[in-house]
């Protein structure tokens, strides 16, 4: 049984690592709109891209945070606050990139975080 009364670092590491994953995603998106093809030019822009750049800056801070995190919970309760992502980034592309959420999404995230506090109780 997880214990809820974790120090305020560890739920932060629980909680932002999803954020940061999730605004990853957008940036990733984002990124895509400019992606050339396969020739040496078009890797090159995509490789020295700032949108992906801060993409991946946002990916490995979150991994580094989530090791930190992981040394205070264990993995198998843990990781079931990465499904927060399936919630975050579906909210953050209608936030941020104009995308409909539908009622199948609003169920599916209440389905979702039903599901973590289940595994957490």
């Amino acid at each position: 049984m997880m214990s809820f009364n974790l120090a305020p670092a560890v739920w932060f590491g629980l909680i932002f690592t999803p954020v940061l994953i999730a605004t990853g995603q957008i940036l990733f998106k984002l990124t895509s709109a400019s992606t050339g093809g396969l020739n040496v030019q078009d890797l090159v822009s995509l490789a020295t891209s700032p949108t992906l750049l801060v993409a991946l800056l946002l990916y490995g801070l979150g991994t580094l945070i989530w090791i930190f995190t992981l040394k205070s919970v264990p993995l198998t309760l843990a990781y079931s606050f990465m499904a927060l992502t399936f919630c975050l980034v579906p909210l953050f592309a209608a936030v941020f990139l104009g995308e409909a959420l539908t009622l199948r999404y609003a169920i599916g995230a209440a389905l979702i975080i039903g599901g973590m506090i289940i595994i957490n109780s």
